[in-house]
C-alpha cells in the first residue's frame, strides 16, 4: 500500500491579518495599538507583512497614511503591482467596518503566528538532536532560550505605565510599611545592622558576597537563609556548588543547634547534645528551604529550576555558594572573564524576571591580600571576576 504524504498548511488566520491591515487603514491610532503585538515576521501571508510595514514605516517618518501614501511606499520597497496597486489597498480598507478591535485581531495574528514558531521550534530540536552535532547541555540551553524568547515576546514587551499610577503604588507600598511598622520592607537578613542599613533585601537586587577564601562566606549566608526561612517562613532556594546537600543540611542543624559540627559528623555527641539535635533537625526540616547541589550547573540549568521553584513554591530568595564554580554556555566563551560576566548578567535578569533578591557568593584571589586591611574594594572585585551589572550591593566582611 503506498504511503501518502500530506503536508499541513501552518497554523494562520487570514481574516484576522486583513483586518489588522484594514484597522491600520482606516484610523492611524489602530497603528499604535498593533506594533507592539505584531512585527512583518507573524504576518503568514506576505503582502499583508508588506502592508503592514509600509504602514509602521509611514508612521515612524511622520508621513500621513492613506491608500495613495501607502501604495507609493510599498512601490519604493520594490513590492510587484499587485500588491502595491491602489484598488488592491482599497478593497481591503473596504473590509473593515469598525476599527476599536484592531489590538483583538492583533492578538489572534499573533496566536496563529507562535504557533508556527512553535512548530518550527521543534522541528529545529528534532534535526539538532538527530545531527548530533551539538552537546545534549546546548541543545537544552539553546531549546529553553527559543521558548523563552517566544514567552516574552508574546506580549510585546512591557507598555509604559503612567507616572500618576506609579506614584498611587508607591504610596499604596508606603501605607503598608507604615501599618507594618518595621524598618525592614525586604526579606530580613536577620543581622540587625545590616537589616538597619538596607532595609532588607529586595526584589530584583543581586547582591554580590565577596571575600578570600575561608572567610566565613558561605556561614554568612547559610545565617541569611536560616533568618529568612525558619524565622520569616520565606522560601529559599540554595544551589550549593561547593558542598553536598547533605553536608549542607548537616551545617544548617550545627548552627541551630550550636552542636559541635564535628561531633554531628562522627556520632560522638553528650546526652545533652540529643535533644538539641533532634529539635534542630526538626526545625530544619520543616523549614520552606530548597537545596540543589549540581556541581557545575550552567546558568541557562539554574534559570530553568528557579522559574520552576518560583511557580510552585513562590520562592523569595536565592544563594548561590558560589560564583567560579557556575559554568555559562558550554564552548561558547572565549575566556573565563567572559564567562562570569555572562553569567553576572543573567543572574541580574533573573532577580528583574522572578522579582526576587539574589545572593551571589564570590572568591577574592590573593591579589586582596595586599590591600590596606584586607577588606576587598567593590573596584577590586570588578577588575577580577569581570562581574558587570546595572547594580550590585557590594557587602564587605571583615575580620
Amino acid at each position: 500500500m503506498d504511503e501518502t504524504v500530506i503536508k499541513k498548511i501552518q497554523p494562520n488566520n487570514v481574516d484576522a491579518e486583513q483586518s489588522v491591515i484594514g484597522c491600520m487603514l482606516m484610523n492611524r491610532n489602530a497603528i499604535v495599538d498593533v506594533a507592539d503585538i505584531l512585527t512583518r515576521d507573524d504576518f503568514y501571508h506576505s503582502q499583508y507583512g508588506a502592508l503592514f510595514e509600509a504602514m509602521i514605516t509611514l508612521y515612524n517618518e511622520g508621513k500621513a497614511i492613506d491608500v495613495l501614501t501607502v501604495s507609493n511606499k510599498l512601490k519604493e520597497m520594490g513590492l510587484p503591482d499587485e500588491i502595491s496597486n491602489m484598488s488592491y489597498i482599497v478593497e481591503i480598507a473596504s473590509a473593515v467596518t469598525v476599527t476599536v478591535h484592531a489590538k483583538e485581531y492583533a492578538h489572534i495574528a499573533q496566536d496563529a503566528a507562535i504557533r508556527r514558531k512553535l512548530i518550527r521550534f521543534g522541528e529545529q530540536m528534532t534535526e539538532a538532536c538527530y545531527l548530533g552535532k551539538s552537546s545534549v547541555e546546548d541543545v537544552l540551553e539553546q531549546s529553553e532560550k527559543q521558548l523563552f524568547d517566544i514567552t516574552q515576546n508574546r506580549n510585546g514587551g512591557e507598555e509604559f505605565v503612567p507616572m500618576q499610577d506609579i506614584v498611587l503604588n508607591v504610596l499604596d507600598t508606603i501605607e503598608e510599611n507604615a501599618k507594618r511598622g518595621s524598618k525592614i520592607t525586604g526579606v530580613p537578613t536577620g543581622f540587625i545592622d545590616l537589616d538597619e542599613k538596607l532595609t532588607g533585601l529586595h526584589g530584583s537586587e543581586l547582591i554580590l558576597i565577596a571575600a578570600r577564601p575561608a572567610m566565613g562566606k558561605t556561614a554568612f549566608a547559610l545565617n541569611i537563609a536560616q533568618n529568612a526561612a525558619m524565622k520569616s517562613r520565606i522560601p529559599c532556594a540554595i544551589f550549593s556548588l561547593e558542598m553536598s546537600k547533605e553536608q549542607l543540611a548537616t551545617r544548617l542543624i550545627a548552627m541551630d543547634s550550636m552542636v559541635d559540627s564535628q561531633a554531628i559528623r562522627t556520632g560522638q555527641l553528650a546526652d545533652d547534645d540529643w535533644s538539641e539535635l533532634m529539635d534542630s533537625t526538626y526545625k530544619v526540616g520543616s523549614s520552606p528551604m530548597f537545596i540543589d547541589d549540581t556541581p557545575g550547573i550552567t546558568i541557562a540549568e539554574l534559570r530553568s529550576k528557579c522559574r520552576k521553584l518560583k511557580q510552585t513554591q513562590d520562592i523569595g530568595l536565592i544563594i548561590i555558594d558560589y560564583l567560579q564554580l557556575m559554568s555559562a554556555s558550554a564552548g561558547r566563551s572565549e575566556s573565563r572573564q567572559q564567562e562570569i560576566s555572562e553569567i553576572s548578567r543573567s543572574l541580574k535578569k533573573l532577580a528583574r524576571e522572578l522579582n526576587v533578591p539574589i545572593i551571589a557568593l564570590s572568591q577574592l584571589t590573593w591579589i586582596c591580600h595586599s590591600k590596606p586591611g584586607g577588606g576587598p574594594a567593590v573596584k577590586i572585585i570588578n577588575r577580577l571576576c569581570r562581574i558587570c551589572v546595572s547594580r550590585v550591593q557590594s557587602s564587605r566582611m571583615r575580620t
